[in-house]
């Protein structure tokens, strides 16, 4: 389709890593304390990143599958009045 996925910064990745490892390291064994502490890592790292959800996604990439058509036809009806017009200048 075009639309080419989100590439998401290495280091981002690895400070992101690092910071869960930190926090496994400190809570062993409380499993529920360590997924809400996962969880608010997880949720502070991507609101610091610009993403959509599914839905607004694909809601934009139907948009865009619509103005590529538009766009596609009014170069075809261009090409035609092109020749049309160098045409009648040659006679």
């Amino acid at each position: 389709m075009g639309i080419r996925g989100i590439m998401i910064n290495q280091t981002f990745l690895q400070g992101l890593s690092e910071q869960l490892g930190q926090l496994m390291n400190k809570t062993p064994g409380s499993g529920a304390n360590l997924q809400s502490q996962i969880q608010g890592v997880l949720q502070g790292a991507f609101s610091k990143m610009d993403l959509v959800n599914r839905e607004e996604f694909d809601a934009q990439s139907a948009v865009l599958a619509r103005t590529r058509a538009k766009l596609d036809a009014l170069e075809l009806q261009l090409a035609e009045l092109e020749t049309r017009l160098g045409g009648s200048d040659s006679q």
